[in-house]
């Protein structure tokens, strides 16, 4: 095992002894009640069952059957959600056939970050992340279950879902992927639309028949954003069957996958193998997960999430701890916006069971943990395949990727440190994705030009002003400002900007999400604008350093801007619904720590 990430290990253990253990001992407790649904009345067990047909009925009431938790995002205006429109027939039907009970415990808010992106629902989306682990537990607090099975894909959604069922720890619990829609024009092709839009190139009506040709079917967005990052965190912490993440829904291999899912819950509920949730998501494994997130240079909306995921089970991780894996952990692949491959290309190059495969071979990840197919992580360099009359089985994955272009062994990485990096300096500290901003444009070194909303800066790129070297600061965006909404708008304006030559930059306590693109972001900045950071005394021209190499982001007229007056808070927006989140932004913990409001 590398001794850095082992030394990093050992310190997360140490700081949440005390957080951890209490976490485990409530998982103890509950688990020693026995059947959770043996503590119903008959009037409580009768209204449970009372869909249920007569055998199940009977066995429920016998306790001789498992009964399942389906917790369901389904979602039809999410395309990688509507697969799961028949899951729950499908779980049902696989679940009785192997003497188990499925029933729908409840469906949990899917908003999708594509529809609200640049609109004011935006504002709501990281908040409905710790709505939908309320969701979760709301749904599993019938305590009439055996075991959980998540259905899950997207940004918040997965993380939400995992938050609330680690409250339920001592069962067992399956996340069920869909799968990615099958790939349409290019990655690159996309980008080019959508700046030629952004200089006034092409009309809306050719925007629009672009983004319906990337965008086009059913199935998980291809780019390697936060849905996607989110498939690979449960690939490689073990809460996905082995090579289950990338298969494309409507496929033989993703019914039987679907199926084997169902199958391996009900045999990890069977007292002699059981695996109960808080067993998997342990300080190993949350290790495990960071790492795999560096490696690939996943998405930043994970350094949210994980801490945020880590601390629903009593375990402490903050961003110092990515900065120093990232010193240790190489950037192996190449996905776009990291590279010019989709999500498809990089399961076909050797996809999740070459990456796992090449980082435990040297050392990078723990082997030791528990997963939901057993014991150790060796499991997870196998890949399904169907044999005769649907069978599924199991295989070894690639010894070598199918393409360097794409997917690269340790020893031979595209970059040496990890994807995703931590910066510091008078202006506070943020996160800046690397993996795919180029060597030249890691350092500038230019004056800001301030913002208190995304849509002042493309009126002003609209209006001509923003030909020059500048660092754009994007303010007031933060958690308790304004519930931290993705910036994303900006890529294709500054990309445009860039390629004409200019040094740019960009600095905010917003978000990029996970399609942070080519220019250097640093981004999440803690303290946010509202809470007593410098970003609030900024003003056009203030001499500004980001240093992506160095980890620095800095006021270099720092004594001048702090003599000033803070800008004040705009105030809280209206519409939409977001009013009615005003009093739970207020709750809300800075980026650093989640942004959550646990």
């Amino acid at each position: 095992m590398n001794k850095t990430i082992e030394a990093i290990t050992q310190r997360i253990a140490l700081k949440s002894q005390e957080s951890r253990q209490a976490y485990e001992a409530q998982m103890q407790r509950a688990a020693s009640e026995a059947i959770t649904r043996g503590r119903l009345s008959c009037g409580n067990l009768a209204h449970a069952f009372a869909a249920c047909n007569p055998q199940e009925k009977q066995e429920l009431s016998q306790d001789n059957w498992p009964n399942l938790a389906i917790v369901s995002a389904y979602n039809d205006m999410l395309s990688a959600h509507k697969p799961y429109e028949h899951y729950p027939d499908i779980i049902r039907k696989v679940a009785l056939e192997n003497q188990a009970v499925a029933q729908f415990a409840g469906g949990v808010p899917a908003m999708c970050d594509g529809v609200t992106q640049g609109q004011a629902g935006m504002d709501l989306s990281l908040l409905s992340r710790d709505v939908i682990a309320l969701s979760t537990a709301i749904a599993l607090s019938h305590n009439m279950f055996d075991g959980t099975l998540c259905l899950g894909i997207c940004d918040k959604i997965v993380p939400g879902l995992l938050i609330g069922t680690l409250k339920f720890g001592h069962l067992p619990t399956i996340f069920v992927p869909g799968g990615p829609m099958k790939s349409g024009i290019t990655n690159d092709e996309k980008a080019t639309i959508r700046q030629q839009y952004a200089q006034g190139l092409i009309s809306r009506a050719e925007l629009l028949k672009g983004e319906s040709a990337a965008y086009h079917s059913a199935g998980t967005c291809t780019f390697y954003g936060t849905a996607n990052s989110n498939q690979m965190l449960m690939e490689i912490m073990g809460l996905h069957l082995p090579g289950s993440s990338f298969v494309n829904p409507d496929t033989p291999l993703r019914s039987a996958l679907t199926a084997a899912a169902v199958q391996q819950l009900i045999k990890n509920t069977k007292q002699d193998s059981k695996i109960p949730l808080y067993k998997i998501i342990t300080v190993k494994n949350i290790v495990n997960g960071m790492v795999g997130l560096l490696a690939t240079g996943g998405s930043t909306n994970l350094t949210l999430h994980l801490p945020a995921i880590a601390k629903a089970a009593g375990i402490q991780i903050d961003w110092q701890d990515f900065a120093d894996l990232s010193e240790v952990v190489p950037s192996i692949t190449r996905v776009y916006p990291n590279g010019k491959a989709d999500i498809n290309h990089f399961h076909a190059a050797g996809g999740m069971s070459y990456v796992i495969k090449t980082l435990l071979d040297n050392g990078l990840l723990h082997q030791d943990v528990q997963t939901i197919v057993g014991q150790g992580m060796q499991a997870y360099t196998k890949e399904p395949f169907i044999l005769e009359k649907n069978q599924l089985s199991f295989r070894e994955g690639p010894k070598d990727s199918l393409d360097l272009d794409v997917i690269r062994a340790v020893q031979d990485p595209f970059s040496a440190k990890g994807g995703i990096k931590q910066l510091k300096g008078n202006l506070g500290k943020s996160i800046v994705k690397v993996s795919s901003v180029a060597e030249e444009h890691r350092f500038i070194k230019a004056p800001a030009i301030v913002f208190d909303d995304q849509y002042e800066l493309l009126d002003a790129f609209k209006e001509g002003r923003l030909h020059q070297d500048f660092i754009a600061v994007i303010r007031f965006q933060g958690p308790r400002a304004k519930g931290m909404p993705e910036l994303h708008k900006l890529n294709p304006t500054l990309t445009v900007l860039q390629k004409l030559g200019y040094k740019v930059g960009l600095v905010t306590d917003g978000r990029m999400s996970g399609a942070s693109g080519k220019v250097p972001s640093a981004i999440h900045c803690v303290p946010e604008a509202t809470e007593g950071g410098l970003l609030a005394k900024l003003k056009d021209g203030d001499p500004l350093l980001l240093d992506c190499n160095q980890g620095l982001l800095k006021c270099l007229n720092e004594s001048e801007v702090q003599a000033r007056t803070a800008v004040n808070t705009p105030p809280m927006a209206t519409g939409t619904g977001r009013e009615l989140f005003n009093n739970i932004r207020a709750l809300l913990t800075s980026s650093d720590t989640g942004a959550t409001i646990f």
